[in-house]
């Protein structure tokens, strides 16, 4: 492609940008990435070389992660990392091919993206001058401090946040500047700082960036109403947390349920038309592409976008507002018939919280007269509608988890399957009801051959479950899968109903979870193990806090504009593309050509984006919880607490203390009584002398010795428990 061209599509709209593109150009010209001809540049490709993520240690030597599942790690040395760090995405050439027993091995040809813009590191003074040294110990480098008018002298010895002024060239190192000085250590700082600085999250918006709130039209056009379908006089609510947090809920998703003449049950479910107010390529739509998602960081909110959105076009109460509408036929068995998907306009009649809701369906001799008909709606949706749809998901091996849900999506948000919350059963039976919308809308972009982009989950690893089989096994618990090839989720259901029977239900649940894989986004449609979903599935119903969704919408939008319902113009009756009744009748191309290729570029370089954005949410949330546990644990130093040993290795065991789902090391070294022996066959660590074994699933008194805060390291001395070790602990592995 020309260079024109690219200035086009990376928005280069200044002389400097082009320029600095055209260098670019040439650099990449020069190292062979890139060759022109007749003015165009064309990607040089190399079988030897392969697109990756750097994963590095403490210790110095990194792995090479490939974008591609299922390919192999390759090994890149210190000497061949070409100043890349770590979480660094690289063009990797291999020099070195792999054998059975050792990865191959390569050289970082080129830094594609740099993943450490900014980091978090403890100020040091030698002679004259200031640097920094990272907290993250896979970061080999320190880092020349530029005063720039900061006072250095009062950040010596302080954590701070630095960004970098300039990445290492060369023999030259890199070269930061401190933004701002975050306490004297680690703990002295505020957890969500920490976590906001690490993962260098944006914690606010600009001035310029709030104006372009203020340009968005809050009327509604009546050339609008007339594209949209009225359902103002349709009875509609919405459900809104319980939780407080620092910015005000984004209601995106209304409810009407009605009956239909031929005793049919018709649930409409209306999502909020972000994507009519935030259009494509605009200012506020590069804002929320860049972020990609919602942060939630305890009580602390880092919206996709401006809080004044929310708060201008969230759902509320007897405010007309504008909708991408799913409605669903069902029959009284809760088989869905068919559906359309089409803009409309709504008016919301209630809002609820969870809590209030569950009080209206417990004693509904205390509602009005007033609020009969809508609490019979209530009735419908929660004890028969959503109870059916949970009941054909179990059937085809869908299964749930029993956990605390922490986030405000009203579907399974970045857990990956359904939480069964025993403090708010009304959540997770909506749960159902948002999911299935998911499914439907991504089922008839799949249908409709238009490109989208889909959530897939791919089943576990069998090294992350075998561990917990073995602790269910030693817990007295019989469980064996139905394919010893396969991991299916059925077998995570019956796990699940096995699991819950325990006495250690709420740990054992907790394990689980961690060995589910997290979710992804592909421009391809395949299956999500967590929903036991087989084929297409997407997100749409949170166009406010997840690109993803904005993106969905807008592929409905321009089939609802721009989709050809016929073959030909010559074709007297055409299909009707807002509903599922053309689903198998269609053998063109729905959308223009044009508008068909560029949406699939776009897709090929979003989705790759917008994964690393979920994964870094994910991360940074995790990040969070850990601190706090730790934070918790500090407090409870010299404590004695009973847990569950729920993994055993050659240099300790873990114990997790259950009624705080804490995780600490009881190392080796503390077990002064014996001389411990590991045996992997068996997953215990038996001793000597005393025959003393600790192996999986047995329960121990351990006391908290001391807590690494910043790296949430948790180290227990244990003061009783354990099992006799038998002769099967001695066998040799």
């Amino acid at each position: 492609m020309a260079s024109k061209y690219l200035e086009k599509k990376l928005g280069c709209e200044d002389d400097k940008s082009i320029q600095q593109l055209q260098a670019i150009l040439d650099t990449l010209e020069l190292i062979g990435i890139l060759e022109k001809e007749r003015g165009k540049y064309r990607r040089v490709i190399e079988d030897n070389l392969v697109q990756a993520k750097l994963r590095c240690s403490s210790k110095g030597f990194c792995f090479a992660i490939q974008d591609e599942e299922d390919e192999e790690d390759i090994y890149v040395r210190e000497a061949h990392l070409s100043n890349a760090w770590n979480g660094d995405r690289v063009l990797v050439k291999i020099i070195k091919q792999g054998t059975r027993r050792r990865s191959p091995e390569g050289e970082v040809k080129l830094i594609l993206e740099r993943s450490n813009p900014s980091l978090l590191a403890q100020v040091k003074k030698d002679n004259d001058n200031y640097y920094a040294i990272p907290l993250d110990d896979r970061l080999l480098f320190e880092l020349s401090l530029a005063e720039e008018g900061n006072n250095l002298e009062k950040a010596i010895d302080h954590l701070v946040h630095a960004s970098i002024v300039r990445y290492p060239i060369g023999e030259h190192p890199p070269v930061g500047k401190v933004t701002r000085i975050l306490g004297s250590d680690a703990e002295a700082a505020a957890d969500t700082d920490i976590v906001c600085c690490k993962h260098d999250l944006p914690q606010n918006f600009t001035e310029n960036e709030l104006k372009l709130v203020d340009q968005l039209s809050k009327k509604i056009e009546t050339k609008e109403l007339e594209k949209r379908s009225d359902w103002r006089d349709v009875t509609s609510f919405t459900f809104i947390e319980d939780v407080v947090r620092d910015c005000p809920p984004f209601i995106e998703t209304a409810f009407t349920l009605e009956e239909t003449e031929d005793n049919h049950l018709q649930l409409g479910v209306h999502i909020i038309d972000v994507a009519h107010h935030i259009q494509s390529g605009s200012p506020l739509d590069k804002i929320a592409k860049k972020r990609g998602t919602t942060f939630y960081l305890g009580e602390k909110v880092l919206p996709m976008l401006p809080e004044s959105i929310i708060k201008n076009y969230s759902l509320k109460p007897n405010k007309d507002s504008l909708t991408i509408s799913v409605i669903m036929n069902f029959d009284r068995s809760g088989q869905l018939l068919e559906f359309s998907i089409k803009p409309t306009i709504i008016n919301i009649d209630h809002q609820l919280t969870y809590q209030k809701t569950q009080e209206l369906l417990a004693d509904p001799s205390k509602v009005n007269s007033k609020q009969k008909g809508f609490v019979e709606k209530l009735q419908n949706l929660f004890f028969t509608v959503s109870p059916l749809i949970k009941a054909q998901r179990l059937q085809r091996g869908g299964f749930e988890l029993q956990l605390e849900p922490k986030l405000p999506y009203q579907d399974e948000g970045r857990i990956g399957t359904i939480v069964a919350s025993s403090k708010t059963p009304i959540r997770s039976l909506l749960t159902e009801l948002l999911i299935l919308t998911n499914k439907v809308v991504a089922t008839h972009i799949n249908a409709l051959g238009v490109p989208g982009i889909y959530c897939i989950q791919p089943e576990p690893d069998w090294e992350e479950l075998e561990d917990l089989l073995k602790l269910v096994q030693n817990l007295g618990i019989e469980f064996n899968l139905q394919d010893d090839e396969e991991i299916i989720p059925r077998d995570y259901h019956n796990l699940t109903q096995l699991l819950n029977k325990s006495s250690h239900v709420n740990v054992l649940n907790y394990l689980l979870h961690g060995t589910l894989k997290s979710s992804r986004y592909s421009s391809y449609p395949g299956a999500h193990f967590g929903l036991a979903y087989n084929d297409s599935y997407s997100h749409c119903i949170s166009p406010g806090k997840r690109y993803i969704d904005l993106l969905i919408q807008r592929i409905l939008k321009l089939v609802f504009s721009e989709g050809r319902d016929r073959r030909t113009k010559q074709t007297k009756i055409g299909v009707d593309l807002y509903s599922s009744k053309c689903h198998g009748n269609i053998t063109w191309n729905v959308l223009p050509p044009t508008i068909q290729e560029e949406l699939e570029e776009d897709f090929r370089f979003l989705v790759t984006h917008l994964n690393d954005q979920e994964k870094i949410a994910e991360s940074a949330e995790k990040d969070l919880e850990g601190l706090k546990k730790a934070e918790k644990m500090k407090e409870q130093t010299g404590k004695v607490f009973q847990g569950l040993i729920t993994g055993v290795q050659s240099y300790g065991f873990f114990v997790e203390i259950e009624h705080l789902l804490v995780e600490g090391l009881v190392h080796v070294s503390s077990l002064k009584d014996d001389w411990y022996e590991y045996r992997s066959r068996h997953g215990c660590l038996v001793g000597r002398k005393n025959h003393i074994a600790y192996r999986l699933g047995d329960e121990v008194e351990v006391e908290v010795k001391s807590v690494d805060y910043y790296r949430q390291q948790i180290d227990l001395v244990t003061v009783g428990g354990g099992s006799a070790a038998n002769n099967n602990d001695w066998d040799e592995d």
